[in-house]
């Protein structure tokens, strides 16, 4: 399953690995799209399939608070699921707000996306 999804200045592509979620997002995460972010991620992992998430945010420019919001509330909701959520491919300026928001203390980073996955079992 591969899905592209646009939304005003955010691109966002799912693919289901195994029973990992992978999400990839471009553009900017913040007020206007991480609605749009919440709920498709919702929709995946209420097919009941998926306990890891990894996010890819190798090509997302922006993040505002309510795109913290949005990567917090889905780590809590894989802790229920008994699932690990890493995120990987973390450019400099978006590092700096998950190290300021101290969101490093909970997720685990990963240089690319393979490291990931394979810390995850999928790859």
């Amino acid at each position: 399953m591969e899905e592209g999804v646009n939304k005003m200045s955010l691109h966002l592509d799912m693919e289901v690995e195994k029973t990992t979620l992978i999400v990839r997002l471009s553009g900017e995460l913040d007020h206007h799209t991480s609605d749009m972010v919440r709920d498709k991620i919702e929709q995946e992992l209420d097919k009941g399939i998926i306990n890891n998430l990894l996010v890819n945010l190798e090509n997302l420019t922006f993040m505002d608070s309510s795109g913290l919001g949005v990567m917090l509330g889905r780590y809590k909701k894989i802790r229920l699921l008994n699932g690990k959520m890493y995120i990987c491919c973390v450019s400099p300026s978006i590092y700096k707000i998950f190290e300021l928001s101290g969101m490093f203390k909970i997720l685990q980073v990963y240089e690319n996306e393979s490291e990931a996955l394979s810390s995850l079992g999928v790859a």
